[in-house]
């Protein structure tokens, strides 16, 4: 919800990106983006998030939330967001591990988000199953994603374009068949897009 300030503006941060194969800003006008906005409504207790981006994200938990566990494998953006995570009143841990390795034991998480991340993972069966994992019964996953297009001239392109030049990033991913598969139950799902590349925005739980 809007109030008076935007939650934890560092003005000097300036935008933020989500990723960072993915430059997608975090705020837009001073606010943050509708995206960021629907990943962190209502989340509390202890939350964690894959992948760093420059760390800005971290000023957009809400106040509910007792500690982030942010986990990049890159020793230079982790030290970027180490300096982010000075700033925000949010209590913020950063450390090491994959999309596939969480340094975190079982049942540890209230919520786990993932923006732009299963799109990057050598395997976003195991990025999945490790979610399962560290997750608390009842626990939630937050997705912000790309999705293969329903039109199949663009899910071609995807497939044999866009991949081998956006980092290591896989924009023709069926994110949705994935999470059925990992046996997650769709609770929320916003379909959109950014750039013509068709995305999902939403949560699942464990089934």
């Amino acid at each position: 919800m809007r109030t008076d300030e935007p939650p934890d503006t560092a003005r000097s941060l300036g935008r933020g990106i989500e990723q960072f194969h993915h430059p997608r800003p975090i705020y837009a006008g001073g606010w943050p983006t509708p995206e960021r906005v629907r990943l962190m409504a209502g989340l509390s207790g202890r939350v964690l998030e894959f992948g760093a981006g420059d760390g800005v994200k971290l000023t957009c938990y809400p106040a509910e939330v007792s500690e982030v566990v942010l986990v990049e494998a890159d020793p230079f953006l982790r030290g970027t967001a180490e300096q982010v995570a000075a700033r925000v009143t949010v209590p913020v841990r950063v450390v090491g591990g994959s999309l596939t390795r969480v340094p975190a034991p079982d049942a540890a998480f209230d919520a786990v988000v993932t923006s732009l991340a299963l799109c990057a993972s050598p395997s976003a069966a195991k990025t999945l199953e490790e979610v399962r994992r560290v997750l608390r019964p009842g626990g939630e996953l937050r997705f912000y994603e790309h999705q293969r297009s329903a039109n199949q001239l663009l899910a071609t392109c995807e497939k044999l374009l866009w991949s081998r030049v956006l980092g290591g990033c896989h924009p023709a991913s069926d994110c949705l068949a994935a999470l059925d598969r990992a046996g997650f139950a769709i609770i929320g799902l916003d379909r959109l897009t950014y750039c013509h590349v068709s995305h999902v925005l939403g949560s699942a739980r464990p089934r």
